[in-house]
């Protein structure tokens, strides 16, 4: 895969940021994307999921704003051979590039998988609150309340941070603060509507903490 998400992250993103570390930068995107899809797994329609007909994570609406005209069954993973569209290409488009969170990717992976993988669940409005949150409480930081998406000023915070905290310790905190906040907002969902409720045990299960703590500090400088 990792051949794959390389020519992605150079042509939509690195190419754009001028950044030298291309291959570090698409190895550490690739190393994400293996653990949303392997929580996500393949093609799911579950009456009960507001997110209707969903493949590797993608819903259906997401896909057809993408391009994608196909059936969902069938939409793939990777864009091998003749496909253009997929898996691959809406996540680092959708979910690491819109958002803003491809310069975390090459500070902190594990921060930036949090984010990522937070945003395929329910989209990238929550958890860039929640970091921003997360920089002011940690890092002394004067972020907005805002949830759009992550610019220079909110990268440098987290750089803030590890100058505060240590690389290590400021990820794991970070790691920590983002876990919190997600917990309560699944909880509330459920409290909130009867038909979520059967997803909470999986979404505590598999969204909480499911990035190792042992992986923090492998960004660059």
């Amino acid at each position: 895969m990792a051949e794959g998400v390389d020519s992605f992250v150079e042509s939509d993103v690195a190419a754009h940021a001028g950044w030298a570390n291309k291959g570090a930068i698409a190895a550490a995107v690739a190393i994400i994307l293996a653990g949303v899809y392997a929580v996500e797994g393949g093609y799911v329609n579950d009456a009960r999921d507001p997110g209707g007909a969903t493949s590797y994570g993608v819903t259906e609406q997401v896909a057809r704003a993408n391009g994608y005209r196909g059936d969902m069954r069938r939409f793939p993973q990777h864009c091998d051979g003749p496909a253009t569209i997929c898996a691959d290409a809406v996540y680092v488009r959708s979910y690491i590039a819109a958002p803003g969170y491809m310069p975390l990717v090459e500070i902190e992976p594990a921060v930036a998988g949090e984010l990522i993988d937070t945003a395929v669940n329910m989209g990238s409005r929550r958890p860039n609150r929640w970091y921003r949150l997360t920089m002011n409480v940690l890092g002394g930081a004067r972020l907005p309340d805002s949830a759009a998406s992550l610019g220079p000023a909110d990268i440098a915070a987290y750089r803030m941070l590890q100058t505060k905290l240590g690389v290590i310790p400021a990820c794991t905190a970070t790691l920590d603060a983002l876990d919190a906040r997600q917990a309560a907002e699944y909880r509330r969902l459920a409290a909130a509507n009867p038909r979520l409720r059967a997803f909470l045990k999986g979404w505590l299960r598999n969204r909480i903490g499911n990035v190792d703590r042992r992986s923090c500090g492998k960004g660059g400088t």
